[in-house]
């Protein structure tokens, strides 16, 4: 495809950060996955994005699905077709929608494993007195304490944390707010944060969470230091952001069974996506009945 057709990718890009302004993150998968169809087009020989049609998407989808990508992944990626050809539709620019009812081969659901609240608690034992270590401790608890996610970690300005009421303001996904529970480690803990902090922030930094070059941490920062210090602790299991996430909304749905809490705190639109913590919670349960009820329990 030529520069004029390439072009159409910058529209969308300005469409979804400006019209549906959707997290830096998830902007930049969709640009992701809209590259790679460029890429598969071009190479088909097509020459605009009006000649594709459904046989075209289809390859493309069974190109990555012969690589091994997931059906999740594969979903996600006509889910950016999609929304680029009802851009295009929009603009005049196509005809009609060729990724519209094309499905992803499904694949096996794999079900989130939290940690347990002994490695939560080997996790967030108070480490060296560093600034980065303390912010660190920060951002793990507030993870853990208020399920939030990567994106919505990082893009936390200072005015976001109410101590008195003990809540965090968040924005989740499709740019929609909403007000989230801090315990009490977690506001401990960014209180001590907030102490050392002007020892990184650059002047008129607004960030919460900031890197040591003074400015707005990178999401890969946090990434690759919470799975340093799964390491430092000795965690078998490897530590990411949505692993606390996963261990926030498991260990709460455990203890308190309110499935609508859970997602009305974790930000979820539909709470099908939520249901998959009962999974995990009916996981827990069965091997508790295994394990205590008399007709359940093997013969030694």
């Amino acid at each position: 495809m030529d520069e004029r057709e390439q072009a159409w990718l910058a529209h969308f890009a300005a469409h979804l950060r400006n019209e549906r302004r959707l997290s830096p993150l998830t902007l930049q998968h969709y640009l992701h996955d809209l590259q790679g169809f460029l890429n598969y087009c071009t190479e088909a020989g097509i020459a605009a994005w009006a000649d594709v049609d459904a046989q075209h998407v289809r390859g493309f989808v069974a190109s990555h699905h012969r690589r091994g990508l997931s059906g999740r992944s594969l979903q996600r990626q006509l889910s950016a077709v999609r929304s680029f050809y009802k851009f295009l539709l929009r603009e005049g620019v196509a005809r009609h929608n060729p990724a519209q009812g094309i499905r992803a081969p499904k694949s096996g659901r794999k079900l989130p494993q939290p940690l347990d609240p002994d490695q939560v608690g080997r996790l967030l034992a108070p480490g060296e007195g560093r600034p980065e270590d303390i912010r660190d401790r920060a951002m793990m608890e507030l993870l853990y304490s208020s399920g939030l996610r990567l994106a919505e970690l990082v893009s936390l300005e200072l005015t976001d944390i109410d101590g008195r009421d003990a809540t965090v303001r968040v924005t989740g996904k499709g740019a929609k707010t909403r007000v989230v529970p801090v315990g009490r480690m977690a506001l401990q803990a960014l209180d001590a944060w907030r102490q050392v902090r002007p020892e990184l922030a650059a002047p008129g930094e607004t960030a919460l969470f900031v890197s040591r070059r003074g400015s707005r941490i990178h999401p890969r920062s946090v990434q690759s230091r919470l799975q340093l210090w799964g390491q430092r602790q000795g965690l078998a299991s490897r530590v990411h952001p949505h692993k606390l996430r996963h261990s926030f909304a498991s260990h709460l749905l455990e203890s308190s069974g309110d499935l609508r809490a859970v997602q009305e705190l974790l930000g979820h639109a539909d709470i099908s996506t939520t249901q998959i913590y009962t999974h995990l919670d009916f996981q827990h349960l069965a091997r508790v009945y295994d394990q205590a009820h008399p007709r359940a329990k093997k013969k030694r």
